[in-house]
């Protein structure tokens, strides 16, 4: 069962990352250098370039268009869903993200994403039964691999921080410094990254606002 089809049949709001790169009008970027391991000499590259969807492809019936330097992304008509993906695949990598939504929302940063059944993803939503918030990590065909029970972790009228680390088959997220969750998870090695509007009534106001996306590539 992909995600689409579980939260369609369940109830509730939904379970639930990017970084520094080209910035909108509204916010300044952290520091993204400030937890560089020293082993590390790969340098933080921006993926958005704060003008254009240059880079990016979308997928589905969602409206994503760049406003004031930020990617947005809104249902299409009827309430439809759709994503928007890099052209480019990606396998070890850290991605930092700086994001804000309007609620209630369900959203999430793919990422070594194949196809829809094929993927990960880092959860911006909220779940009640079983309760997990963003920070939370879906695959299809195992649902979450691990979920971030702690509510308060997202701020839900100002911009987020969402650092996801795949190295190997060792998967982790941090949303706003705090360790949502670590797994050890070998199906998929490489794939796009990408950001999900999801469909439904209960999510027709909805707007994902990303102000920046930074990649560090842990292959070299």
């Amino acid at each position: 069962m992909n995600r689409r089809d579980f939260l369609g049949k369940s109830t509730g709001s939904v379970f639930g990352f990017l970084a520094a790169g080209a910035l909108c009008r509204d916010g300044r970027a952290d520091d993204a250098t400030a937890s560089d391991a020293p082993k590390r000499k790969a340098s933080w590259t921006p993926l958005f370039d704060g003008k254009t969807l240059a880079g990016w492809k979308p997928e589905g019936k969602a409206v994503w268009t760049v406003e004031n330097g930020c990617i947005v992304g809104v249902q299409g008509p009827g309430s439809t869903p759709g994503d928007l993906f890099t052209e480019g695949e990606f396998g070890d990598f850290e991605l930092r993200v700086t994001y804000k939504v309007q609620w209630p929302a369900n959203s999430g940063i793919w990422f070594r994403y194949q196809s829809p059944e094929k993927s990960y993803q880092a959860d911006i939503l909220e779940y009640k039964d079983p309760v997990a918030y963003s920070g939370t990590l879906y695959c299809p065909g195992k649902m979450f691999l691990f979920a971030n029970k702690a509510k308060n972790l997202e701020k839900h009228d100002d911009w987020n921080t969402m650092l996801i680390r795949a190295e190997g088959d060792s998967l982790g997220i941090t949303l706003n410094g705090v360790t949502t969750g670590q797994t050890r998870e070998p199906s998929f090695a490489t794939g796009r990254i990408g950001f999900q509007v999801h469909p439904g009534e209960e999510f027709k106001n909805m707007k994902i606002t990303v102000r920046e996306v930074m990649l560090k590539d842990l292959s070299k």
